[in-house]
């Protein structure tokens, strides 16, 4: 029996914490997702994170913590997996237009469900690799599906020409940092502090170079 109350504490806790403000359906929409989520799990082992408390934890707050740092009306999330940190964004922030890419087939079945399900209207999937997706966003999430010069290789093309590129890294990413392309530049690394999580997370916020001369 999936118990409710004790992880809509975990939860509402954790977002005090970070300083969101975030909408009593919204909350209830984070909790519908992750029970969808440990359902399908079950099946399609889409996480190796079991325990629904952990997953608030580990997916919810995780992905939470970069939503202060997160701009501008288009969003894709790059590698998306089980949705994060697309769908907890998606969902805090429903004026935002969400675009979740992942190439692996079940992991976009349970996109679909997810976004069908949480009646996410904004949000749209795409079962495809990065360097196959078109469009320009304002914003690009990448959760450490590869290091910072592959990530960018894949899909900076993706990137508007003032968008903010958002690379969720565990420990301090050092010697990644000295291989982002030329084109590009890493504007901050910011630790971030996760509730109830004992362990480094950093994000790398990127920009494109502006042109020479202009």
């Amino acid at each position: 029996m999936f118990d409710r109350e004790p992880l809509r504490r975990r939860l509402v806790a954790g977002l005090s914490t970070l300083g969101l403000a975030v909408a009593e359906t919204a909350v209830e929409r984070l909790l519908d997702y992750v029970e969808l989520l440990e359902r399908w799990n079950a099946t399609y082992n889409l996480t190796a994170v079991r325990d629904p408390g952990e997953m608030v934890t580990r997916h919810l707050l995780d992905s939470l913590a970069v939503a202060p740092h997160v701009t501008g009306a288009t969003l894709a999330d790059l590698g998306s997996g089980a949705g994060l940190p697309g769908i907890p964004l998606a969902i805090i922030a429903p004026e935002r237009e969400v675009l979740l890419v992942d190439s692996n087939g079940k992991k976009a079945r349970f996109l679909r469900e997810a976004v069908r399900r949480l009646g996410l209207s904004g949000v749209s999937v795409a079962e495809a690799r990065v360097e196959n997706v078109s469009g320009t966003f304002d914003c690009i999430t990448a959760r450490a599906f590869a290091s910072l010069a592959e990530m960018l290789a894949a899909g900076g093309h993706l990137l508007a020409r003032n968008g903010t590129w958002l690379a969720l890294k565990g420990r301090f990413p050092q010697d990644e940092l000295t291989a982002v392309p030329a084109e590009f530049r890493v504007e901050d690394v910011i630790a971030l502090r996760v509730p109830g999580l004992d362990a480094d997370r950093h994000l790398v916020v990127i920009r494109r170079q502006p042109p020479r001369g202009g």
